[in-house]
């Protein structure tokens, strides 16, 4: 696991009404602060790829459809530096995967229909000067292919 990442296995209480899942709390010991929370999707086959923040901490759960999650450490103060993670989130694995600035993230839709990510970075995100630096989804040094490993 790359240094400062941080993994919660959600659970979901079904009851005849619906269900609930709680998916961070303050009284969590992952949790850091708050700057806000917001919503982004994946259509099937779509790729949102690579950037990272110097300041801010993600915690990202996919909470309808399902989202193959990676990170890459490219920090050089780490032990887990040229390190990937990939995982597999949704509503069939739900879990919250929190991780630190400094390491790039992206994601891809998988599946049949739109991923709904949830995200509650510690910070506010800034029009006017974005916490975001960015590579190309597929042209860049990061040692990973966002294609389907089938086999």
């Amino acid at each position: 696991m790359i240094d400062g990442v941080k993994v919660k296995k959600l659970k979901v209480v079904p009851d005849e009404r619906g269900r609930l899942m709680e998916i961070l709390r303050a009284d969590d010991e992952m949790f850091i602060k708050f700057g806000q929370v917001y919503l982004t999707t994946a259509f099937p086959g779509v790729t949102k790829a690579w950037h990272y923040h110097k300041i801010q901490h993600d915690s990202m759960c996919c909470v309808k459809g399902t989202l193959k999650l990676v990170l890459y450490d490219p920090r050089e103060d780490s032990p887990t530096k040229g390190e990937v993670n990939e995982f597999f989130i949704g509503e069939h694995n739900p879990m919250l995967v929190q991780f630190p600035p400094g390491v790039y993230h992206g994601f891809k839709g998988v599946g049949t229909e739109e991923a709904l990510v949830i995200n509650a970075p510690t910070e506010t995100y800034r029009h006017d000067k974005p916490d975001e630096y960015r590579l190309d989804a597929h042209d860049n040094d990061i040692p990973y292919d966002w294609a389907r490993k089938d086999g």
